[in-house]
């Protein structure tokens, strides 16, 4: 973690998210979690990530990571922080994150002056494209995203 933000974004999408979905139990929000897409490679680690259609809580244990072949289910949602240093959030991980199927790319760039801080790309036959609107609304997921300053 780079900074403050990549920990507090995520984090506070999933105290909302538990707000709104108490009474919901198939779903899983991780923040700083590393997903196992490949058996073969090194497990990518986003600052946030949803998936629906999966046991929120496994018995009493947490979940230490996300095994794509365990679960069964690719994340709906992956959220990205970018810090003063780049790792790689417009390139090599947006790839990745396409390879998988996950149908909504965030990336949330506060220190960007010439474009929107807040970019939301959907998976549409099999390439990325950059959502309009604040707030982006999600239908598949049935919640918006967006982003506003606060005082």
């Amino acid at each position: 973690m780079d900074n403050e933000l990549q920990d507090l974004i995520p984090s506070l999408l999933k105290a909302v998210l538990a707000l709104l979905w108490e009474n919901r139990w198939d779903w899983f929000f991780g923040v700083d979690m590393g997903i196992y897409y490949h058996p073969e490679k090194p497990a990518i680690v986003p600052d946030g990530f949803l998936s629906l259609g999966v046991q929120r809580f496994i018995d009493e244990d947490l979940r230490l990571s996300y095994v794509l072949w365990e679960e069964q289910v690719v994340p709906m949602l992956v959220l990205e922080v970018v810090s003063n240093k780049r790792r790689g959030e417009y390139s090599s991980k947006k790839t990745i994150y396409r390879d998988m199927g996950v149908l909504y790319y965030v990336v949330y760039n506060p220190l960007r002056r010439r474009k929107a801080p807040l970019e939301v790309y959907k998976l549409v036959d099999g390439e990325y494209q950059l959502q309009f609107g604040n707030p982006v609304w999600l239908s598949e997921i049935g919640l918006g995203i967006g982003a506003e300053r606060g005082s």
